[in-house]
């Protein structure tokens, strides 16, 4: 099982219900390649570190994606590129960082232990 953070900007014009409909239409295509959202996160409007497209604020959205076998993200992030309404985008894969804290913990505790 692989998992992935998927975190996406969408314009602050964009009203609270757009921004629902956007996420869950995210979410269907998500879910229609083979992946599960079990969490997500709605951070509100947060000042964007640059200007983009001449807007200094964006809403942000943190979708938290398992998926197992098949990968629907290139599928998404194609949709999400041609989406005007959404800004920026990325997803990072956390599983393998989870595999090396996990590695590193062993290990501590095998040299403590010795």
């Amino acid at each position: 099982m692989r998992i992935y953070e998927l975190m996406f900007v969408v314009d602050p014009r964009v009203s609270d219900d757009d921004l629902v409909s956007l996420t869950d239409d995210v979410k269907k295509l998500l879910e229609a390649g083979g992946g599960s959202v079990p969490r997500q996160e709605s951070l509100g409007r947060r000042r964007l570190a640059y200007p983009i497209n001449k807007t200094t604020e964006g809403k942000y959205v943190l979708l938290y994606v398992t998926t197992d076998g098949s990968n629907p993200l290139p599928e998404v992030e194609l949709r999400m590129k041609q989406n005007d309404k959404i800004l920026r985008y990325l997803t990072v894969r956390t599983d393998r960082e989870q595999d090396i804290v996990e590695a590193v913990e062993e290990d501590g505790e095998a040299e403590g232990e010795g």
